[in-house]
């Protein structure tokens, strides 16, 4: 299969590089840093996306888009990831919050969170893992209590992103019926964050500020229109937005831009000409090409309107590895002195290795664990029975 990009698509990709490199500050580094102007400059740059129509570009023009093909958006997404993700939390909207929506909402819903979305507004966060069901999502304790117009909700999550950015909304996953079998009797509500309720906690980890936060809800009263999809029909929605989520991120493009900048390394110091730094390299650069090519195939199926979820765990794995090993082998390259952060004058590449070390340690967590990812391929792609 052919997944050369035309002409025009090239010519778009030229044009929203000159525009990052015009509009993103030098101080820029990505959102996950110590550095209160971040999430602020994100919402600016994702303002100034929507004005050029890129920011939702391949959203059908009822939505706020203007109907552009998967692949114009896949350079949207390699581009944002490769400059760090200057759309900050947004691209959860944009990747899979707003496609969920559109599938599964009623017409109001539709037009009253999709616009804000297509606008650059509002920050979304995801509700899913809890303390006692990470991987298996579908252990979830969270409750939501039905009384009349309204749901009543009581819980707790972990490891929940951007929460603290702050997030204007929150996609949460919900057990409606406690007496439900494992994977039924759950729900998606679309919860304001300014409700009275919600406190919000911020997790310190090495990957930095706003990745991970336990967010607790105290009866928490959720309009019964927030409700997303049919009430105990939710797993059907995780399902769809964890296949969406999978596909939306190229982090192989990120783990690209690392590779660019450890072979600059090599031919400045002079060791471009070592057959161990060369192998390593080269070895960096053909799994990245398998990484970007598996994100491809699993866009096609997306833009024939199928739904990967097979294709996409496979693709998820290959990035999540990619990321973490480019960091691994450029601490190798580099020595002790990769271990230096930025701000020290003798860190090699500005701390940039040390860093990507540091923020990928959760990668082949995130969005489920590697091993989730192995047992959808083994039970979804090759059929084979579940683990006793």
């Amino acid at each position: 299969m052919d997944f050369a990009f035309t002409a025009a698509e090239a010519a778009f990709r030229a044009e929203l590089r000159s525009f990052l490199a015009d509009e993103l500050p030098a101080w820029w580094r990505g959102m996950f840093v110590e550095d209160e102007r971040a999430i602020p400059e994100t919402r600016r740059i994702c303002r100034k996306l929507a004005e050029r129509g890129w920011l939702t570009m391949a959203w059908p023009a009822e939505f706020g888009g203007s109907g552009a093909s998967v692949w114009m958006q896949t350079i949207v997404r390699e581009e944002m990831w490769a400059h760090e993700e200057p759309r900050g939390p947004q691209y959860m909207n944009l990747n899979y919050i707003g496609p969920l929506i559109m599938r599964f909402g009623s017409p109001d819903q539709q037009q009253r969170f999709l616009p804000p979305m297509a606008r650059g507004e509002v920050i979304w966060c995801q509700g899913f893992s809890e303390p006692d069901a990470g991987s298996d999502l579908a252990s979830l304790a969270t409750r939501a209590e039905h009384r009349g117009d309204h749901f009543v909700v009581n819980g707790r999550k972990l490891w929940t992103s951007y929460a603290d950015a702050p997030a204007d909304w929150c996609l949460l996953l919900v057990r409606t019926d406690p007496d439900a079998p494992k994977h039924r009797g759950i729900s998606v509500l679309l919860v304001d964050m300014t409700t009275p309720g919600i406190t919000v906690r911020p997790i310190d980890t090495l990957a930095g500020p706003r990745e991970f936060n336990e967010v607790f809800f105290d009866d928490v009263v959720v309009p019964r229109d927030c409700l997303l999809g049919e009430k105990n029909e939710g797993w059907e929605l995780v399902v769809a937005g964890l296949t969406f989520e999978r596909a939306g991120i190229a982090r192989y493009a990120r783990a690209g831009q690392m590779i660019e900048l450890l072979v600059e390394w090599a031919r400045d110091t002079g060791r471009a000409h070592e057959p161990d730094v060369r192998c390593k390299l080269a070895d960096l650069r053909v799994r990245y090409e398998a990484a970007r090519l598996l994100n491809y195939r699993t866009l096609s199926l997306q833009a024939a309107g199928e739904v990967p979820s097979t294709e996409a765990s496979i693709a998820r794995i290959h990035n999540g590895q990619l990321e973490q090993l480019v960091s691994q082998v450029g601490l190798e390259l580099l020595g002790p002195l990769g271990q230096l952060d930025a701000g020290d004058r003798r860190a090699p590449l500005a701390g940039e290795v040390r860093r990507h070390w540091a923020r990928n340690v959760p990668t082949t967590i995130a969005a489920g664990t590697l091993e989730i990812q192995k047992n959808v391929v083994a039970q979804r792609g090759l059929g084979l029975p579940r683990s006793g």
